[in-house]
């Protein structure tokens, strides 16, 4: 068998299974597991897989850039977003993550609300430039452009000194085993911070961050009360995060 025949049989085992390993490919292949980690590399260098240790799972195509993630899933992000407006009652201090999911919330929000928004996202702070009844605070810290968030000490700093009751985070990838990741380190910090200072977290999800992973993991899949989904979501794509007593909001 090819290379390139091989990679794409570990790549059409990745997509029907939701993860491979190492040693079985290399059995089923007769092929050497050196052979199969070599594979696995290039295959993760092109970001078609992430690798984990034993094998591979799912890549999120989440990790790219804000521009690039504006145009996937924009009906699925909407509807998330004004689902997850909903939740938010007066009186409340939240915390509203970065991202193109987390700037759909902002948009959603009633425009008589009164509560807190606390955000180390630039994009939130100015969607919500025009509601006079909400108070927004904006972390700041060195700016992260991929995602534009601010991230680093700094940041972490300043949350410590907030209790919110609800933080609504954005992920590029939501595992059973993997937890909830993203793709850049400093922001997997500043991710984590807010969940320490938050009564309850809940998960942006659209479909192509569902059971994908990315290289800096978070926290656990049990760090969220909630993940919210588009309602189209396949049964067997959140089957796997029932076991840990998560509660699915189909949007």
């Amino acid at each position: 068998m090819l290379t390139s025949q091989r990679k794409k049989s570990i790549l059409d085992a990745l997509k029907r299974d939701g993860q491979v390993l190492a040693k079985p490919l290399s059995e089923a292949f007769g092929v050497s597991e050196d052979t199969i980690r070599r594979d696995l590399r290039e295959l993760a260098a092109q970001g078609k897989l992430q690798r984990v240790h034993g094998g591979a799972l799912p890549s999120s195509p989440a990790v790219a850039n804000l521009a690039g993630r504006r145009a996937i899933g924009t009906d699925a992000k909407a509807a998330i977003g004004r689902a997850a407006a909903q939740m938010i009652a007066p009186g409340q201090i939240v915390f509203v993550d970065g991202g193109t999911t987390a700037i759909q919330l902002a948009r959603h929000l009633p425009a008589g609300l009164r509560a807190t928004i606390v955000t180390h996202s630039p994009n939130v702070a100015v969607e919500l430039a025009e509601h006079e009844e909400l108070e927004v605070i904006v972390i700041g810290g060195r700016l992260f452009r991929h995602s534009m968030v601010t991230v680093g000490a700094a940041a972490i700093e300043a949350l410590g000194h907030i209790r919110a009751d609800l933080y609504f985070m954005g992920v590029t990838g939501v595992h059973a085993e993997a937890g909830l990741s993203t793709g850049d380190l400093e922001e997997a910090y500043v991710k984590r911070a807010l969940v320490a200072r938050a009564a309850e977290t809940i998960v942006l999800a659209s479909s192509e961050k569902l059971n994908a992973a990315s290289a800096y993991m978070i926290a656990g899949i049990d760090a969220a009360s909630t993940i919210i989904v588009e309602k189209s979501t396949p049964d067997a794509a959140i089957a796997p995060f029932e076991p840990f007593g998560v509660t699915i909001v189909r949007a």
